[in-house]
């Protein structure tokens, strides 16, 4: 019933939140000369480094993929790009509530908006670097194929398991600020037990079944699989991470439901 409610509410507001966005798309660029352009320069620029350094200059190759000059720069950006996006959304979640106090003491705007806004904002620069990260598979012969399919599945269970972490951590921020600054310093540990820059399999047995616990390592190895192997995910290894996505998602509704009363008095 809660549900049902606060995606109808959701939808009320959806002038509201594609405005948002729209505002925040506009004012990340707003000043510069070439405006909107950066949202491709700066991604395209860090996909032509990596291809650049690591295929040219050091001519690094990915075990298996020899053959491939381009393997290991792939590999490197198909775990870079959606990481990316999961530090933003997780990093930004982290003070949504603090940053726009002043919404959230307007009664008649749901609070669930802000949230959103968060979310489609990283996701639609994310949809930019992907689309341009395309052209460059596209460009090397190194387009997936049917296998592409699948990364948008992916990619919205990502969604689902930031979402969720992201709106107990913006609760609890609230009332201990010393959260937003612990998160920083955990997404960097998080992000080297993450096979992202290295291969998994150079990792002894014992370490790499301690480093599976990870719930961003199964998602990262299925756009590796995605965007180097050229084949469909293991979905089974990714259900353990859906299910715990699904009681994230549950838990911080609850918490912030619990919550909300609260937060407007703090803030």
């Amino acid at each position: 019933m809660i549900d049902r409610i606060m995606f109808h509410s959701l939808w009320q507001y959806r002038g509201f939140i594609l405005g948002a966005v729209r505002r925040e798309f506009q004012g990340r660029y707003q000043g510069s000369m070439l405006g909107g352009v950066w949202a491709v320069l700066n991604p395209l620029t860090m996909i032509l480094i990596y291809t650049l350094v690591f295929s040219r200059l050091m001519g690094a190759r990915l075990a298996g993929h020899e053959n491939n000059i381009f393997a290991y720069s792939i590999y490197l950006c198909s775990g870079l790009l959606p990481w990316g996006l999961f530090a933003e959304v997780l990093g930004r979640l982290n003070t949504v509530f603090i940053e726009n106090s002043n919404l959230i003491k307007k009664a008649q705007l749901p609070r669930a908006c802000l949230p959103v806004i968060v979310v489609l904002s990283a996701l639609l620069h994310f949809v930019i670097i992907t689309a341009l990260f395309l052209v460059f598979l596209a460009a090397t012969c190194n387009l997936p194929g049917w296998a592409l399919l699948s990364f948008p599945l992916v990619i919205m269970l990502q969604l689902v398991f930031t979402l969720g972490l992201g709106i107990i951590l913006g609760t609890v921020n609230v009332f201990f600020r010393d959260v937003g600054q612990l998160t920083g310093i955990v997404l960097q540990f998080w992000f080297w037990l993450t096979p992202i820059i290295y291969v998994s399999d150079i990792l002894p047995p014992p370490i790499k079944s301690l480093f599976s616990l990870n719930p961003m390592w199964p998602m990262v190895h299925a756009y590796h699989t995605i965007f180097v192997e050229h084949r469909l995910p293991d979905w089974l290894s990714l259900a353990p991470v859906a299910l715990l996505s699904l009681i994230l998602l549950a838990l911080a509704a609850k918490i912030f439901l619990a919550r909300v009363g609260e937060i407007v008095d703090e803030l």
